[in-house]
């Protein structure tokens, strides 16, 4: 794979996964902020196949992290081999933790089958949910961890080696640090939420800034 066709390959997997997850957010899979478990269990018995096909979406932006840790190494690798390594195996790790959390998060689908609403006894069944939710929940900030080393590795290089406008750079050092810090405290004082937030819109501008240029601009120095 030629240089140029690594960067532009790049762009759009920067922009797919935006948009692969968004749209799994519309068919209810959320990736921060999930309803209770009584509700998520509700939400899913109404709509099984929608539960299916956000589920399905967000697999497929799993997938698409290591392809763009790949092609993002490709493309850069040539400038710091260090650096190059430390993002593709933080966000294969990233990403790989996420698929394998999948298994767990689908068996919310049989708990769904079997609650009855307003019907039976489903304590139990509402706490199985609430512990894969509280799974996932610890999962994602550990994995988001791993995400913004692969950031700041990538963004870093961007400004050691001016590569890319300083002010792309920067944003992803910035971002990076906000988005990492607020996924490693938050789980243990939610008033951290004040740092993620910000850092997670930092993030998702920085993103679609970064695949924008390396899509229709492409020219690294």
């Amino acid at each position: 794979m030629s240089t140029e066709a690594a960067l532009i390959i790049s762009g759009f997997l920067f922009w797919f996964i935006i948009a692969t997850n968004i749209a799994s957010g519309r068919f209810g899979y959320q990736t921060i902020n999930e309803p209770g478990p009584e509700a998520k269990l509700k939400q899913i018995k109404d709509s099984p196949n929608k539960f299916k096909i956000g589920v399905a979406l967000i697999l497929i932006e799993h997938i698409s992290i290591i392809a763009l840790a790949a092609t993002l190494f490709v493309a850069f690798s040539g400038y710091s081999i260090v650096l190059a390594v430390i993002w593709t195996v933080s966000r294969s790790v990233e990403s790989l933790m996420q698929i394998y959390h999948k298994k767990d998060y689908w068996r919310l689908l049989n708990l769904a089958y079997r609650y009855s609403d307003g019907a039976g006894n489903n304590d139990e069944l509402i706490e199985q949910a609430g512990d894969i939710l509280k799974s996932k929940s610890s999962n994602f900030s550990l994995s988001q961890v791993f995400f913004s080393i692969g950031t700041l590795a990538y963004s870093i290089l961007f400004v050691l080696y001016g590569v890319l406008p300083l002010i792309i750079g920067w944003s992803g050092i910035i971002a990076g640090t906000l988005y990492g810090l607020g996924n490693s405290l938050t789980p243990v004082k939610t008033k951290f939420k004040i740092i993620l937030y910000p850092g997670a819109l930092l993030i998702l501008v920085f993103e679609a800034v970064l695949g924008g240029w390396l899509l229709f601009v492409h020219n690294v120095s």
